[in-house]
């Protein structure tokens, strides 16, 4: 396992732990698994996104942290905030990892999220400008999740 992987479910584990957050000092944790802060920042804001299902907060100093919630909200919430977050354009992954959140938090079915994947992918939209094509995958993509909503 990679030292992002590792870190990754280290920081996973504790939001799951604590009841849904976590604070973490960067440099303590940084320090532990041996690897520079840099790393740690590097993780969270990869993996640790509104994408993913999650919020960051951050406070700077000397007693400074980082909190890391995991959103919970009902079906309904949860696709307007992912509808909501979408914006003007979307590229093909981001709208994987939005997928990927809605199903692991049984959002969404598998057959669902394979049909949206399907409408929305790289193949169906070849015809469309390669400028155009993410913003014509937001349109779709919105308007599915509007509609399973």
């Amino acid at each position: 396992m990679n030292l992002s992987n590792m870190i990754a479910d280290m920081i996973a584990g504790m939001v799951a732990e604590q009841n849904g957050y976590a604070e973490i000092r960067r440099n303590e944790l940084a320090e532990k698994l041996g690897c520079v802060p840099s790393q740690i920042n590097y993780v969270i804001s990869s993996r640790f996104t509104p994408e993913h299902g999650y919020i960051v907060e951050s406070r700077r100093g000397g007693g400074g942290y980082i909190r890391i919630s995991r959103v919970r909200c009902d079906a309904g919430t949860a696709v307007m905030h992912v509808i909501n977050s979408v914006g003007e354009t979307l590229d093909a992954a981001t709208m994987r990892a939005y997928l990927i959140n809605l199903h692991d938090n049984g959002l969404i079915d598998s057959r669902t999220a394979k049909i949206v994947l399907a409408a929305v992918s790289d193949s169906s939209l070849h015809d469309v400008q390669q400028e155009k094509r993410d913003r014509v995958r937001a349109r779709i993509f919105k308007n599915m999740m509007i509609n399973l909503t």
